[in-house]
């Protein structure tokens, strides 16, 4: 009950993801002294994404794309001009996702929607399921003036600017910041390992990743361990709590797994690290939360 209370309020403030379709989008933009809106802008679906951005398209559509709305700002004085490319996702995670495969260390972070990369040129950054990418010609990128209408942009989109919910389950400590990423399939190259939240950590001088897998349910759970104990050769005796998964490609991972849910560690740990205890107690709070 409570629940659907907080959900109809979230309606009735016309905060709960609002602008979804091309239309909402293109109402949301911001008036900008000196440019002219689009009179009208494109849409693009699976099907037609590959004319506008060719090859990067698979990864789009890995990251479930749904519908992408290309905008286009004149400027009146001179021929500039500012692209924008408005990329909407089956899901938050998706959307966050595919903002997180194209982080770039080139790039400084700014306090916009969930998480922000950009200069005076450029700007990307991801709220709720839409991920936005934004380029710009001449002046206009002079004084942070993307920076701002970005912003802008992002609170007229009216969409959530909470990382996606996995993430709250993983430790702050030792946590490197941004490091946040989810993906779809192949994780540490096997096409089996999917829905993967990870995050970056240093310690001690080591650094190592820790990860979440959704498997959605036990059963399917239970089928990846099975097929990733088939690669492994490994005596495939599966039990839920810990395990170590000899990786001969990625050396050895502790894992826990409870119900839909498995929790590992990549990478090279500092010395003393109960691994286990470390993975159980988190691995609680995500059965909890979840």
């Amino acid at each position: 009950m409570k629940k659907i209370i907080i959900y109809t309020l979230l309606l009735m403030t016309g905060f709960m993801l609002r602008a979804q379709t091309p239309e909402q989008i293109y109402s949301a933009q911001p008036a900008v002294e000196g440019w002219t809106k689009p009179a009208e802008y494109e849409v693009f679906h699976r099907d037609n994404l590959y004319d506008r951005i060719n090859g990067s398209a698979p990864l789009f559509l890995e990251f479930n794309f749904e519908e992408m709305t290309a905008l286009l700002l004149n400027s009146k004085a001179n021929d500039d001009y500012i692209t924008i490319q408005v990329y909407r996702h089956a899901t938050p995670q998706d959307a966050f996702g595919m903002y997180a495969s194209e982080r770039s260390s080139d790039l400084s972070y700014f306090d916009i929607g969930i998480e922000a990369q950009g200069d005076n040129t450029n700007m990307y950054f991801v709220t709720g399921s839409l991920y936005i990418k934004m380029w710009v010609s001449g002046s206009f990128g002079e004084e942070n003036q993307l920076q701002e209408y970005a912003a802008k942009f992002s609170d007229q989109l009216q969409q959530s600017v909470e990382y996606p919910e996995m993430f709250r389950v993983f430790p702050d400590a030792y946590k490197v910041q941004r490091t946040e990423t989810y993906i779809t399939s192949s994780y540490i190259g096997h096409s089996f390992l999917k829905n993967v939240y990870a995050v970056n950590y240093e310690q001690e001088g080591k650094q190592y990743q820790m990860f979440i897998i959704d498997a959605k349910n036990t059963d399917t759970a239970r089928e990846m361990l099975n097929k990733y104990y088939e690669f492994t050769k490994q005596p495939a005796n599966i039990e839920e709590g810990f395990m170590i998964i000899e990786d001969r490609y990625n050396v050895s991972i502790p894992l826990y797994w409870k119900g839909r849910f498995m929790m590992g560690i990549m990478g090279e740990t500092p010395e003393g690290m109960n691994t286990e205890q470390v993975l159980s107690t988190y691995m609680q709070d995500a059965v909890k939360s979840f």
